[in-house]
């Protein structure tokens, strides 16, 4: 049995992990609170690249009549035997069940692709160290060729894949501060894979995040693009009932709404926008429209779902952080009372000793 030294010490032990717990807490609803903020601030943006998109759409013909082909290859539909997943996880622990869960829908998404090619884009530390452990890291040969033109030497980099299922990149520190800039150069190569055939589809497994209480980790296809606006979600977890109501009641605590900003009026504007009758003029040709704002509108899909994942993660934090202070503080009052037994149990052992020795004499 521990005597009341080793209690004491345990409990101190305790009490400076529950400060350290309720300063993670507060540290992670101020947050919260700006990165909600930014990504309620994206959505407008998205928002009216879609509705432009789905104007131009429903006034010009997608495929070329002079060739038959498409305007914009990001609209071909290929049989999906090249993949490309991009998995947006957290840079840090202690938010709960959250890296757990995008990591357990990433797994569950390869496990249907039994028969295809995946490479994997990392975005945040969790992802990229345990799918390296369990997949590898895609590995490149140096090939050195003759330029025809003028003799010169050539450095090309060959892929040599050695799994059916390899890491190609990787991006750590991107979610601590956003940048609008990376995420373009991000999409950007993503379009230029896709466009040389190089992957035949493209999806993003990420932390849908509307509110501190309605929260879902979504598997979302960002190409090819079937209807601009429309979301292809093909798996998806809901949170629990009780989840709901434990983060309700820590927003409340530290003053944030649990609930939804209200956009209904903003996306009717933007849908009546897009499915309006006006006679549009447009100054460039089609081709030039959709080659400008078909990789906006891709970048725009990727911050957003990073904003909201940065914004997913907080929440989390401040959840398990506050149920860590509850349990910091449940264990310090269970060890208090469990000291103060062994105290009364030694002193009315000293007593007894005391009036034994008393008798015996």
């Amino acid at each position: 049995m521990a005597n009341v030294l080793d209690l004491r010490r345990r409990i101190r032990s305790v009490k400076s992990t529950r400060q350290i717990t309720r300063a993670m807490k507060m540290v992670s609803a101020a947050k919260l609170r700006r990165a909600q903020d930014r990504a309620l601030a994206a959505r407008p943006y998205a928002q009216r690249i879609a509705s432009v998109l789905a104007s131009l759409k429903r006034r010009i013909e997608v495929l070329d009549p002079e060739t038959g082909n498409l305007r914009h290859p990001l609209f071909a539909v290929r049989p999906e035997k090249r993949i490309l997943l991009v998995i947006i996880s957290g840079d840090k622990g202690f938010a709960g069940a959250f890296n757990t869960n995008i990591l357990k829908a990433s797994h569950q998404f390869l496990a249907l692709c039994e028969d295809k090619e995946v490479d994997i884009e990392a975005i945040g530390r969790k992802a990229r160290d345990q799918m390296r452990r369990r997949y590898g890291v895609a590995t490149h040969d140096v090939v050195q060729s003759e330029n025809p033109a003028d003799g010169s030497p050539l450095t090309h980099h060959v892929r040599r894949r050695k799994s059916r299922i390899e890491v190609v990149g990787d991006h750590p520190g991107l979610l601590e501060k956003l940048n609008h800039r990376v995420v373009r150069e991000l999409a950007e190569e993503i379009i230029r894979r896709y466009t040389h055939a190089e992957i035949d589809a493209c999806y993003v497994v990420y932390n849908e995040f509307k509110s501190v209480i309605q929260q879902r980790v979504v598997t979302e296809r960002l190409l090819p693009l079937i209807e601009p606006g429309s979301h292809v979600i093909v798996g998806a977890t809901e949170q629990t009932a009780e989840e709901r109501q434990y983060a309700a009641t820590v927003a409340a605590e530290a003053g944030i709404s649990p609930f939804a900003e209200d956009t209904s009026e903003a996306d009717e504007e933007a849908a009546r926008f897009g499915t309006s009758d006006v006679d549009y003029i447009y100054e460039q040709p089609a081709t030039e429209l959709l080659n400008g704002l078909l990789p906006s509108y891709v970048a725009a899909m990727l911050f957003h779902s990073l904003a909201e994942s940065v914004a997913a993660e907080h929440a989390a934090r401040m959840t398990a952080m506050d149920a860590a202070t509850n349990n910091a503080s449940e264990m310090i009052d269970s060890l208090t009372l469990y000291m103060n037994r062994v105290r009364q149990a030694a002193i009315t052992k000293e007593i007894i000793e005391i009036v034994s020795g008393a008798a015996a004499l």
